[in-house]
């Protein structure tokens, strides 16, 4: 199966499709090993955790695969053809598995982690079968300069087209189901060219049959992820999405309108004026003559429709990294009434961008920051609560100004709430920590930081929940959620990601 050049053996047509298909094995196989990372990080949380063992038992896996791929020692072409189908099986309907085990399962770790021992195991047994295949085809040098060029280069290609392409437009289940159409159209495409083809007929029948299964899992995706969804959080989903940022879904029950980002709930409509009073007006009513508000974060526009009531307010910038949160929010007929319509209010400018990489490269002064982050359930985000980030919020703090900063719950996550709070110290601000009860989240907490505050004696007209006379009692923390010892989150060791996640797995419990 080989055709002579000038004395040297080159590939024949076989041989030419088996080295593209370690292209494709490889890009498959990445593939895989980034969908489980990406899940484990959008249901479990901590993503540099979930990235960190899911590397680990996938290498070690192919490792296995590799070490017993020396007991296969005849047949070795059809037990690759048979390989590729099984991977295409596994691992194209990974993703669609795990999201409908999530809320079937007690441990949700052993599905994931058994999935990529498999799909790991078998992918290591591959490169070494395309080797063994393709000895007698070309030269060693030529053979293994070959096939680690191609398997490298579909290295390469996945991890660009997986963040870039894939998951902003196909989606998680969707991509999944797709590559294992890839592997199994490699598993056919051998069979046909091979001389010996008739004696893989099973071969072939199970390749087409797994074919029509993925192909009718990807037509299906949106329907499987809603099935999911719908069993995870309860109530109809009007509205889900994945963003190169976050995964983004909307439920509707009644007249409650529900957000949640990656899986945790950042509003319910029935009480999140609570909540957005509470981080608003203790603070703002005491900035003597504001005139240029920032809002980092609050895509929502909810804090912003708060910051309207203000008429003196000049101007207010609302930094939000993902451009999709703030066009649902100003487009979308059920949630852009929820803000009174404040995005498209001529005094608010939209910015999408990362809020750390935009103050750093802005030197604009604002009379007073609204910081309302989603909650430090992974580095990405803790890197928005350090020291560093709060030292660059406080050089663009006017004289006089002030800040407040969302900081979870010192109920649940008592020590992640103080250690917020003894990082603004260090940055340099005075504080003023306080909590509000809201229904749906249970009592939460806010940090307040300037140079000097009182309470106020008056707020605007217009509020549902908060009055002067109220603001006071925010301040006071009973027992179980005072002040515990913390350390200051830093950007080389967040320990706030660490004390968020073990506090809130013990309330799990």
């Amino acid at each position: 199966m080989t055709e002579q050049q000038g004395g040297v053996a080159r590939p024949s047509r076989t041989g030419a499709l088996l080295l593209a298909s370690a292209f494709v094995v490889a890009t498959c196989g990445l593939i895989y090993e980034l969908l489980a990372g990406t899940l484990a990080s959008y249901l479990l949380g901590d993503s540099v955790t979930q990235f960190s063992v899911i590397i680990g038992i996938y290498l070690f896996a192919m490792g296995m695969g590799s070490w017993c791929s020396r007991y296969v020692r005849k047949n070795e072409l059809v037990t690759f053809v048979r390989v590729e189908v099984l991977i295409a099986a596994i691992g194209g309907c990974s993703a669609a598995l795990l999201f409908l085990l999530f809320d079937r399962v007690q441990d949700f770790r052993l599905p994931l982690y058994g999935l990529v021992l498999a799909i790991g195991f078998l992918v290591g047994l591959e490169i070494p079968l395309l080797m063994r295949i393709l000895k007698d085809r070309l030269e060693f040098s030529d053979l293994v300069s070959k096939v680690l060029t191609f398997d490298y280069v579909g290295a390469l290609a996945a991890s660009l087209l997986f963040p870039l392409l894939l998951v902003p437009h196909l989606g998680l289940i969707r991509t999944g189901f797709l590559f294992g159409l890839f592997n199994v159209g490699v598993a056919i495409a051998v069979i046909l060219m091979l001389p010996q083809r008739r004696r893989m007929t099973i071969e072939l029948l199970v390749a087409i049959l797994v074919t029509i299964v993925l192909a009718a899992g990807f037509v299906a995706s949106e329907k499987i992820e809603r099935t999911a969804e719908v069993a995870a959080y309860g109530d109809p989903i009007i509205y889900a999405d994945a963003t190169p940022y976050q995964r983004i879904v909307i439920t509707k029950r009644a007249n409650d309108l529900r957000l949640f980002l990656n899986g945790n709930l950042q509003f319910s409509s029935r009480d999140e004026y609570r909540y957005h009073e509470a981080l608003v007006h203790p603070v703002l009513s005491r900035v003597a003559n504001p005139r240029n508000v920032l809002v980092l974060g609050g895509g929502d526009g909810l804090a912003v429709r708060e910051l309207l009531k203000y008429p003196n307010l000049e101007s207010i910038t609302l930094v939000d990294l993902d451009p999709e949160m703030t066009r649902l929010f100003t487009e979308h007929s059920l949630l852009s009434p929820l803000n009174d319509h404040a995005l498209r209010a001529p005094r608010v400018k939209v910015i999408n961008d990362d809020a750390f990489v935009w103050l750093d490269k802005n030197d604009t002064m604002f009379d007073f920051v609204v910081v309302d982050f989603p909650d430090p359930t992974n580095f990405s985000l803790g890197k928005l609560y350090t020291s560093a980030f709060y030292r660059l919020l406080r050089r663009h703090v006017s004289a006089g100004g002030l800040a407040v900063v969302q900081s979870t719950s010192p109920m649940f996550a008592r020590r992640s709430f103080w250690c917020i709070a003894e990082t603004l110290k260090q940055a340099g601000f005075q504080t003023w920590p306080y909590h509000v009860y809201v229904p749906s989240f249970g009592e939460w907490g806010f940090v307040l930081a300037g140079e000097r505050w009182s309470p106020p004696s008056t707020l605007v007209p217009g509020l549902k929940f908060l009055t002067a006379a109220q603001v006071p009692q925010l301040f006071d923390f009973p027992a179980d959620m005072r002040r515990v010892d913390a350390e200051v989150n830093r950007l080389n060791d967040q320990v706030l990601v660490r004390y968020y996640e073990q506090e809130w797995k013990d309330i799990a419990r």
